[in-house]
């Protein structure tokens, strides 16, 4: 059988975890260039690469390399 779904997928607290940890850096540096506001955006920044990188990570076939993939054709 198969098991039953909690509503909460797996490595949501990876991404949550390593986002707090960047918005807390980007409080921390905005207080040291003393504009908060500049440190939350360049950790809104940070944070949404870190979302691509993180889920491009825990993806099914990392390191797959496909010579006919030219990318997105129209």
């Amino acid at each position: 059988m198969t098991e039953p779904r909690t509503g909460w997928p797996r490595g949501r607290i990876g991404w949550i975890i390593g986002t707090v940890v960047l918005i807390v850096l980007g409080v921390v540096v905005g207080l040291i260039l003393q504009s908060v506001f500049l440190g939350l955006t360049i950790a809104v920044i940070i944070s949404i690469g870190w979302l691509i990188a993180y889920e491009s990570w825990r993806g099914k076939a990392p390191g797959l390399d496909d010579p006919f993939d030219d990318g997105a054709q129209l």
